[in-house]
């Protein structure tokens, strides 16, 4: 809309109908906020992408100063013979293995945790101010939960377990140097004979 007051005292009003531009415009921010969304999410299970939790995972270590350090631990979980129950029960069921996984740790997630999936059968879990014996506690509490697990409603006797390599933060630590040790505490775990925690070192 737009005033023009002339000389003698009238005002010359115009108006423009704009509607179908703020209709454009609210269908470019649901666009763009759609893009977003598929970006931070994982399309099978709808827990966080590896793009999102690597991003939380930068910004865990660079919240952690010299002079002001902070406590914060990294897992790492691992379906256990997971390549054995797509091929004994196809795809589907290894489908369904991955959400009800997903689907077990996402209540244990506190508000300011991040979990997300990685790749295939790995998950990463950030636990940020957390020490190690925290994190542990939590991850053994997975793991049991996990164990527990009866996913299959025509295989009542299926069971699965996971694996879990867990790394706490230091200083001078980076998001690559971080997961490495998360990572190789995890190989660790799957080496000593898989359903169980291992701590990587320093």
């Amino acid at each position: 809309m737009t005033e023009t007051v002339n000389r003698d005292g009238w005002m010359l009003c115009i108006a423009s109908d704009i509607t179908h531009l703020r209709a454009d415009e609210r269908d470019l921010r649901q666009d763009r906020d759609l893009a977003l969304r598929a970006s931070q999410t994982d399309e099978l299970t709808g827990i966080s992408s590896r793009r999102y939790v690597m991003n939380k995972l930068e910004e865990m270590i660079m919240r952690n100063l010299p002079d002001q350090p902070r406590e914060g631990c990294l897992c790492i979980f691992d379906i256990d013979f997971f390549k054995g129950i797509n091929d004994l029960y196809g795809h589907q069921t290894g489908d369904d293995v991955l959400l009800d996984f997903a689907r077990r740790v996402q209540p244990i997630v506190r508000r300011h945790d991040c979990f997300g999936r990685v790749g295939g059968e790995e998950f990463m879990l950030l636990l940020p101010d957390t020490s190690a014996e925290e994190g542990e506690g939590i991850v053994r509490r997975i793991m049991e939960i996990v164990r527990a697990s009866r996913p299959l409603s025509g295989a009542p006797l299926f069971r699965y377990t996971c694996s879990a390599g867990l790394a706490t933060m230091a200083v001078g630590d980076s998001a690559k140097v971080l997961y490495a040790r998360a990572d190789a505490a995890l190989y660790s775990a799957k080496q000593s004979g898989r359903d169980r925690i291992m701590i990587g070192a320093r």
